[in-house]
């Protein structure tokens, strides 16, 4: 009688184990792009399945949990950013700008009050832009985007230092100038198109509102300023004095 031809053996019992390995390290790491793991417990995990693809797999979780945490940090990368984000933004970039001995920002209940000294935008006398001011101004209209719809009002305040202590400014020159620079700042950002037009108001007092003496050079530049002050929608309405209560109270 014929010999039956014995049947072909099947796949190695190692085909089908890989596969099962493969597809058990796929499952961990989706676990793992929505979950947190502790990276020790994870590489022992990695060995226990496949010594051969450790390093692999562990510089694929760090790379990820880097990513993560880069992500979490760059807030200032965000698209839309809330009202209260606002002011943390802004002191981080005017540090990266370098302009913080120039620069005080404040935050109150509803506000965020920022006072640039004179020499950021303007020259002497003039009221025209510089470009370091246009700089600055490019970096706040940046954030301002992010935040334009949380925001009820922008205002920018235009202010002179009396020259002499002893002799006030000519009151034409002295009005012009300080209505000249806010005018020059809130063209500039709504030129940007960040915001829009109707929040943007435009102030200049002269040099009707120190916030230092006139007798000292530094007291006369703290004086010439521009003010932006930017209000929450629904704040609660204060007057410019109110403001400075609260902003100027320990300067």
């Amino acid at each position: 009688m014929k010999r039956k031809k014995a049947p072909e053996e099947g796949a190695s019992w190692m085909d089908t184990y890989g596969d099962m390995v493969t597809l058990l390290l796929c499952f961990f790491v989706l676990l793992y792009s929505i979950s947190s793991v502790d990276e020790v417990k994870w590489k022992a995990l990695v060995k226990s399945l496949n010594a051969g693809t450790e390093q692999e797999v562990t510089e694929l979780v760090m790379k990820s949990s880097q990513n993560a945490g880069e992500a979490a940090e760059d807030t200032d990368k965000k698209e839309n950013l809330t009202f209260d984000e606002l002011y943390t933004i802004l002191k981080k970039s005017v540090k990266e700008i370098g302009i913080e001995d120039q620069t005080e920002i404040s935050k109150g209940d509803g506000f965020t009050f920022i006072s640039f000294r004179d020499k950021i935008f303007f020259d002497g006398d003039s009221s025209y832009l510089k470009k370091e001011g246009e700089a600055v101004l490019d970096e706040f209209a940046k954030v301002l985007k992010k935040v334009s719809s949380h925001v009820q009002e922008v205002q920018i305040i235009g202010h002179t230092s009396q020259g002499d202590p002893d002799i006030p400014n000519n009151v034409r020159n002295d009005r012009t100038l300080s209505a000249l620079r806010s005018m020059e700042v809130t063209v500039y950002l709504q030129e940007k198109n960040v915001i829009s037009p109707d929040k943007l108001v435009s102030v200049s007092y002269g040099q009707f509102r120190p916030i230092a003496t006139f007798k000292t050079k530094e007291g006369r530049a703290r004086n010439r300023r521009v003010e932006i002050l930017i209000t929450e929608n629904n704040a609660v309405a204060k007057n410019l004095q109110q403001y400075y209560e609260e902003v100027y109270k320990e300067k």
